[in-house]
């Protein structure tokens, strides 16, 4: 198993509760295809870099996880397609 971090960008316009459930339904991703998730770390309100959708602001949350390699391409085609999700990132963090 690999470690790896999602980094994700949600929209700021939606409600808390909604937000939250994108949180979950990304933890989710992760435990379906094989992954075991560490602690997220929200970062909260944050002016993006330039804009997107129209946007100038997204909720940064970072989810460290465990899982095979195969599994990052799997979530990603997931989170390609979820609404409300501006941008993400899996990076592979294993330390030497």
């Amino acid at each position: 198993m690999n470690k790896y971090e999602l980094a994700l960008v949600a929209n700021a316009k939606i409600e808390d509760d909604a937000r939250a459930a994108l949180v979950d339904r990304s933890k989710d991703l992760i435990t379906r295809f094989g992954g075991k998730i560490g602690e997220v770390e929200e970062w909260g309100k944050q002016r993006l870099a330039y804009e997107i959708q129209k946007m100038n602001e997204g909720y940064y949350y970072f989810i460290p996880f465990e899982a095979e390699p195969e599994a990052p391409i799997e979530i990603e085609g997931q989170l390609r397609i979820m609404d409300n999700v501006l941008r993400y990132l899996i990076v592979r963090t294993d330390e030497k």
